[in-house]
């Protein structure tokens, strides 16, 4: 049995739990993100390990941080393996946004310790290995697991998100002219919004109110432009409708590993507008359509540029990209293939 662990549920969770049980048996014990939690969780967790313990082949941890301490050292202790999933935040540094584990003392030990003890690391991006960070010249360049533990030498292996492009696909309704949809939870927290880009996508709704902007995540985030609409959490049913009836999809993200809604947007006809971190200049691949740098003059000319090119003519493509280089069993496949080896 897999005993699989992470700091709260989330549609990658899901998703990994959707493709892993029908082919293996699978228990999904969820931590906590709250520091005052902390010692509770650990105790109770401790007690969960060890209860499983006789029927456990092997333990899978959706990131590193406090959530995969216990699980990497039960694995030591009793020679079992264990696979940690890199996400994003795990493999960042960023003080100056308030993101990323590796700028809290404890919390970047417990990741450290996660990924040097670990048997397998399987980020979800190559950015998360390696990169030279340059879209925020406020930030330190030296990001991914490679630049902030040096000494790493934990086997790492990529593997991309997938997605179900049965499901997100064109339903060829009819989209709302200039209109532009982003998806992210959280964003009431001042970190977390800028993390996702809406210090920027605010600046852009200000200087166009005949344009239509669509935040979904979180319906406790407030702006100040009229032409912003703010939505809660909704299902997937949902959300296919909404990127369905958007021209654009902005992933305009200061830190990002591979974001899942920018995948299914795409999928469903959306034209893509995407910042030069993590895996999304990957996903998007065509330059024109990338943000290079953190600056609304850049961020507008290349919007302007879009808009006078045919950009209506990208849809299949950007939808073919997805379904070609980022479907549901290619994931599945690779997962299952590290989980059985």
């Amino acid at each position: 049995m897999i005993i699989y662990t992470y700091p709260v549920r989330t549609a990658f969770t899901d998703r990994d739990l959707e493709m892993i049980r029908p082919e293996m048996k699978i228990k999904a014990l969820e931590f906590t993100q709250n520091p005052i939690h902390l010692p509770l969780f650990y105790i109770l967790q401790f007690f969960q390990l060890l209860w499983y313990l006789p029927k456990t082949s092997q333990y899978l941890c959706f990131f590193g941080g406090y959530h995969s301490v216990l699980p990497v050292w039960f694995a030591k202790i009793f020679g079992k393996k264990c696979i940690i999933q890199a996400g994003g935040m795990d493999c960042i540094n960023m003080p100056e946004i308030g993101y990323g584990n590796f700028r809290k003392k404890w919390l970047r030990k417990a990741t450290i310790f996660s990924f040097k003890n670990c048997t397998l690391i399987l980020p979800v991006a190559q950015a998360l290995v390696k990169q030279h960070y340059q879209f925020d010249t406020s930030i330190s360049p030296h990001q991914g697991l490679i630049n902030l533990i040096p000494d790493l030498t934990t086997p790492i292996q990529v593997i991309p998100n997938g997605f179900d492009t049965n499901f997100w696909k064109n339903l060829q309704l009819k989209r709302v002219p200039f209109s532009f949809i982003t998806v992210a939870s959280g964003t009431s927290n001042p970190s977390r919004a800028m993390v996702k880009g809406y210090d920027l996508i605010e600046k852009l709704a200000a200087n166009h109110p005949d344009w239509k902007f669509t935040f979904v995540g979180d319906s406790s985030y407030q702006s100040k432009n009229p032409n912003v609409s703010l939505l809660g959490k909704k299902t997937a049913s949902e959300l296919l409708t909404l990127y369905n009836t958007h021209q654009f999809y902005l992933q305009l993200s200061t830190s990002e590993g591979f974001p899942n809604s920018l995948g299914e947007a795409m999928s469903c006809g959306c034209i893509p507008i995407g910042s030069a971190v993590g895996a999304i200049p990957e996903i998007i691949e065509k330059k024109e359509f990338i943000l290079v740098q953190k600056d609304i003059k850049e961020l507008e000319l290349l919007v302007s540029n879009i808009l006078s090119s045919d950009y209506l003519s990208m849809q299949d493509l950007f939808s073919q990209r997805i379904h070609t280089l980022y479907s549901y069993s290619r994931r599945k496949t690779e997962l299952l293939l590290a989980l059985s080896q």
